[in-house]
């Protein structure tokens, strides 16, 4: 069975030390967010040049 595009959700990753939305994907919203999702995602930030945490933001 293939996945339906309603099953799925862009959303940005906002830079919790910056505030920057640096990145955009796509997280399945069928039956909840995941807890991986919602705790953030240590990505790359190219204003500081590090690493730092990165939470879900919902335009």
């Amino acid at each position: 069975m293939a996945k339906r595009a309603q099953d799925r959700e862009f959303v940005w990753l906002q830079c919790s030390e910056s505030g920057d939305l640096n990145y955009r994907t796509n997280v399945r919203v069928k039956g909840g967010m995941p807890e991986r999702v919602k705790e953030g995602f240590m990505k790359y930030s190219p204003r500081l040049r590090k690493h730092t945490l990165h939470k879900v933001k919902r335009k």
